[in-house]
Formats: C-alpha cells, structure tokens, sequence
C-alpha cells in the first residue's frame, strides 16, 4: 500500500481552462502536461461524448469475477479492460495481454472506433511537441519490439503498447503504476457526465497539487513515480477514463537484446555486463533527461 504525503492544498491548484499547461519541476523539466483540447472544441465535445457513451453501451457485455471489480487503484468497485503488448505475470516473453472472448470483443470495437484513434491520435501530437526525447525513446523500443516479433500493436498511430478503459465510477484511491517506465508518460483521458466543480478531480500527491479533471480533459504524468488519485464523484454521476502506457519490462526487454535478465546474466559478455552495470549507476539523471525543458522548447521551435 503507497503511503503518499500529506494532503495537498486546493488553493491556486484548480485548473479552470482547457489549454495545454506543462508541470515543470525546479529545472524548467515538463515533467508533467495538462493537455487541454483541440481548438475545435465543438467537434472535441462530439468525440469524448461519442466516445463515453460507446464504452456505457459495451458495460453490460463485460465478464468480470467478483474479485477483478474489486482492484488495488478503485475506491469502489469498477471495470477496467486492458489490452496490448505486455510483459510479466509468469510470461517468459513479450507477447498479447489476453482476456475472454466477450472482454475481447469489447475492446477491438473500442480500439477501432474512430472516436479513440482521434484521442490517441491527439495525445500522441502533444506528447512528440512536448516531450520529442522522450517520444523518440517510446518508438525506438515500438520500433525493436516489432522488428523482433510481429505483436500486435493496439493503435498504429501510438508510440505506446498498452491502453486501458475504466469504465462506470473509475475513481482512483492513491496509487502508482509501478510497473511502467519509471521517467515515462502515461496519458489518462477522462470521460463520461459528472460535475468537474465537484468530483473527479485528480490529485497528484508528491507535487501537492488538485487539478481540476472535466471529461475530455487529458493528463500525461509520470505515473510510476508521481502518486495520484481522484476526488469522489457525486452518487448518480459516471465517470470513464482512458489511459495508455508501455510496461517498463517491454524497454528492459530490449535493452537486454531480446532476452530476460536471467537470460541476459546468464548468456551475457564480460563487456555486456560491465556496460550494464555502468548503465544502472545513471539511470535516474539518464531518466530524467528525456524530459524536455521549456527553455530548449522554446528555441525549438522558434527556429522551425
């Protein structure tokens, strides 16, 4: 169980308008990005209303146990569906997250609606304008992991493996998503009807900020290593999310040349070794130079 800090305080911490706001750390770092919305905010509105009500329509066909309603991230009792590369949980290689057959139907129609390629194809611009090192390294290890292996990739248009879809009252208690790539993003979209002014907030607990969340709003953060959480909704409202990400165990694959770290340890040269080793010592101020900062931003794309 994460023991995150002490509550954050909500004064100043709303955030009321739907631009793109980066979260910058004591080094001008975009360690974070509130997304906003497409200019077009009447043809948005189409897309996360359509978008919300395609998963509403679906809820009822999902076959979950008792038991998987009930995991570690919910406050009270949700369905969430997961599909993409992945790897762990006893896997002896990357491969397809598998489900039933009626929880797979659900999320092929999901990932094929034209309402979730344009999210996806809206969170992956933001995310090559203002995080391009960290964007590169996403689709380098895309790009590896499909020259090693036909998987299949959920969204052709996405750098990421994975997504998942909250669906009903997706209200998070304080977590971390330990399994992703620690200096990683992972974008949440959040969907459905609820009062933004009263619920649904999200709460990043290390940074000490509440950030107003209304549904079509979209955040990248660092979810492995930030703590977060969401405010309660009210009891008759709903509330959906969205999120994408690729497991860290997907970049150690690679790193490791297409083999486990038991296989690596055990198969690798004195040289490969000490290269490793050499690696975990600046892994940290490696990771966080993928994040870009606003100042080179700016010269960026002043220059283009």
């Amino acid at each position: 169980m994460v023991s995150p800090p002490p509550p954050p305080s909500a004064a100043g911490a709303h955030h009321r308008t739907r631009l793109t706001i980066p979260i910058v750390d004591s080094k001008r770092r975009i360690i974070a990005l509130l997304g906003g919305e497409p200019r077009d905010k009447e043809r948005w509105k189409l897309v996360v209303d359509g978008a919300a009500k395609e998963m509403e329509q679906r809820e009822e066909r999902i076959r979950l146990s008792a038991r998987e309603y009930q995991h570690r991230r919910a406050q009270e009792e949700y369905a969430a569906l997961t599909c993409g590369p992945s790897f762990g949980t006893g896997q002896t290689e990357p491969g397809d997250l598998h489900t039933n057959v009626a929880n797979t139907a659900v999320t092929d129609e999901l990932m094929h609606h034209k309402f979730f390629l344009d999210i996806v194809g809206f969170t992956m611009l933001l995310m090559s304008i203002y995080a391009p090192r960290l964007f590169a390294r996403y689709q380098k290890c895309k790009d590896d992991l499909l020259a090693w292996k036909q998987l299949r990739w959920n969204f052709d248009c996405s750098v990421l493996a994975a997504c998942t879809w909250n669906f009903g009252r997706a209200v998070t208690r304080p977590h971390r998503d330990f399994g992703n790539l620690a200096p990683g993003w992972c974008p949440v979209t959040a969907l459905g009807d609820y009062n933004p002014d009263l619920g649904g907030h999200i709460i990043l607990w290390e940074l000490r900020l509440i950030i107003r969340f209304p549904p079509g709003s979209t955040i990248f953060i660092p979810s492995a290593i930030i703590t977060h959480s969401n405010t309660p909704i009210q009891p008759h409202e709903k509330r959906h999310s969205f999120t994408q990400f690729t497991s860290g165990a997907l970049f150690r694959w690679v790193a490791n040349g297409n083999r486990t770290d038991d296989d690596f340890l055990a198969t690798a040269s004195p040289e490969e070794k000490a290269q490793r080793d050499q690696a975990a010592g600046t892994r940290w101020e490696d990771g966080l130079g993928f994040f870009s900062t606003l100042d080179e931003l700016e010269l960026l794309y002043k220059t283009q």
